[in-house]
């Protein structure tokens, strides 16, 4: 960010081949990139381990939690009492079979010295319980971004951190 204030942490992203999304990596604000997720085709045998998948998505946790678990070890870490910016896009369904990465969320969210950036799904089925978690501390502002707003709702959200 061009205002001085540090930025951490990691965002999820579309993976595609061909025009056909095919997955999702999960990739740091400083480019380190891990898979997240692919289509079960693409996935490779999990050789004996427990799959984890939403739809027709095959989560890979190793990699997940290999790229986005260290950055929570550092946050607490401001050097010299910057202010810091941690981004955590997202916590969503995929993310939330990491036991580490529900902890070290809960333990951001209570103890942490930054402003978080995150995001959350909007509900629909079954309630995530960190997502509903979230979504009711009185120290979070929800902003709901849809096709219409998307592109201007940046101000907004920039002049609230």
């Amino acid at each position: 960010m061009s205002s001085g204030v540090g930025v951490e942490g990691f965002y999820t992203e579309e993976v595609r081949e061909g025009g056909r999304r095919v997955g999702f990596d999960v990739v740091t604000v400083t480019g380190e990139r891990g898979q997240l997720s692919r289509i079960r085709d693409l996935a490779g045998s999990s050789h004996g381990r427990r799959e984890h998948t939403v739809g027709q998505y095959v989560v890979d946790l190793p990699s997940f939690e290999n790229v986005a678990l260290p950055l929570f070890r550092n946050v607490g870490s401001a050097e010299g009492g910057s202010r810091k910016v941690f981004v955590i896009d997202e916590i969503g369904k995929m993310e939330l079979f990491s036991q580490p990465f529900i902890r070290a969320v809960r333990q951001t969210l209570d103890s942490s010295s930054c402003t978080i950036l995150g995001t959350i799904p909007i509900p629909k089925g079954k309630p995530l319980a960190l997502v509903e978690e979230v979504r009711s501390r009185r120290d979070v502002k929800i902003f709901t971004v849809s096709k219409e707003n998307r592109n201007t709702i940046l101000q907004d959200i920039l002049s609230t951190l």
